[in-house]
């Protein structure tokens, strides 16, 4: 008597298949970028003697960064859809300005103050969406007129002066750092104390990342899909996470975790989320990835468009605000180059140039790269156009790197 022959469908898999050696499949262009940073830290901390991974010298990276890896995350999704933003280093500007003038000389109690700065952002933001979106000006342009007018804006509202001091929560926004509740531990004589809270927040980001890298692994072979082996996925678990701690670890030796790198990774997580699991992120890929099969397929595409402008007004204005906090000052020259620095961190984060490829986890990697080529050549005490010239070559080779990729790609198929 024959067998009957086994049925593999959905949901059931193959007899042996979880015990077939499988092929490990390498992408380059998306573990590139993870590649990059590594390379980089590992070259200025040698050349700075590990001087750069010292627990002050990462809290500085964290607290003088922060803002540009703000604006990371809303330009990552306007280049996505296919736009571009050059307006954002004036917005932040503005309303830097903007907030200053209500803490400073109207005297508004501070969190009254924070949602009208943000609202501020918001009318920004709509007011280019509407004009690409809605009346079909490039964004490049748009924006660029964005960059003058409000350049002008702010220095109306600041009369070519600095304005400060803001009120303490703001500058604990910018500078301040969690306190210590627990007390601190000790790990020994090399490494001396460190905060308990800040490692026990560490740890349960660790294992947060796990279960989630778990339950996705075992989602896909519930659906007999492909899956790294084991000693692979293991090694992709279990890296991130060393680094993770490592990283908590050296934050929590020098004075906690800052408040700002909180911000950053409710940003992250909530923009992440986003992106993967609402219909919102799938619209911003399909207007970017192609527009007329998008607007064939129902998409609102000048809603989406509109919207991630208002969005970036938002993120401009959240920058804007730590900014101002972190100086204690709104000053008319707030925000110069920041756009350069966003774009420049989502286009080696990943994000083509024609549009729908890029994540904002890229993006904040992407703006690390940038932060410890800034920081670790000043370490140096490498001039500012020998920075320039280094951050304008990763730019150049990142994008040439997505174009050839792109090439090969079309080459193969």
């Amino acid at each position: 008597m024959t067998a009957a022959p086994v049925q593999v469908g959905k949901g059931v898999a193959a007899p042996g298949r979880d015990r077939a050696p499988r092929k490990v499949n390498f992408d380059l262009k998306q573990s590139g970028i993870y590649i990059a940073l590594a390379l980089v830290v590992v070259l200025f901390a040698v050349l700075t003697g590990g001087d750069l991974l010292g627990p002050q010298n990462l809290s500085n990276i964290i607290v003088q960064f922060s803002y540009i890896l703000v604006l990371a995350i809303g330009m990552v999704l306007i280049i996505i859809a296919g736009h571009i933003d050059l307006s954002v280093g004036s917005v932040v500007a503005a309303t830097g300005a903007f907030a200053a003038v209500m803490m400073v000389d109207w005297g508004l109690p501070w969190p009254l103050a924070v949602v009208a700065t943000l609202i501020f952002g918001a009318v920004i933001g709509a007011w280019q969406g509407y004009w690409v979106a809605y009346f079909g000006i490039p964004a490049f342009i748009v924006t660029l007129a964005g960059m003058l007018l409000f350049r002008a804006v702010t220095m109306w509202i600041l009369g070519n002066e600095g304005k400060g001091p803001f009120p303490d929560e703001i500058r604990t926004l910018g500078n301040g750092f969690i306190p210590g509740f627990l007390g601190n531990i000790g790990l020994g004589e090399a490494l001396g104390g460190a905060d308990l809270f800040s490692i026990i927040l560490g740890v349960a980001v660790v294992v947060g990342m796990a279960i989630v890298q778990v339950r996705a692994r075992a989602g896909r072979i519930r659906y007999s899909q492909a899956v790294d082996p084991m000693w692979l996925f293991a090694l992709k678990v279990a890296v991130p996470a060393l680094l993770v701690l490592f990283f908590v670890v050296q934050l929590a030796r020098f004075r906690n975790l800052p408040w700002v790198l909180v911000l950053l990774a409710v940003l992250v997580v909530g923009y992440t989320l986003v992106t993967n699991r609402a219909v919102f992120g799938r619209q911003i890929y399909a207007v970017g990835g192609n527009l007329q099969a998008a607007t064939l397929s129902g998409v609102k595409v000048k809603s989406v468009v509109f919207w991630l402008f208002v969005n970036m007004g938002v993120l401009s204005a959240v920058a804007g605000i730590i900014f101002a906090g972190r100086l204690n000052l709104a000053g008319p020259t707030a925000g110069n180059a920041f756009e350069l620095d966003a774009i420049a961190a989502a286009f080696i984060g990943g994000a083509a140039v024609q549009g729908g490829v890029g994540k904002v986890v890229g993006a904040i990697t992407g703006g690390m790269i940038m932060a410890v080529i800034n920081n670790g050549m000043s370490l140096l005490g490498a001039e500012p156009k020998e920075v320039m010239l280094v951050k304008g070559g990763v730019l150049l080779a990142a994008v040439a790197f997505d174009v050839w990729s792109k090439r090969r790609t079309a080459t193969a198929k």
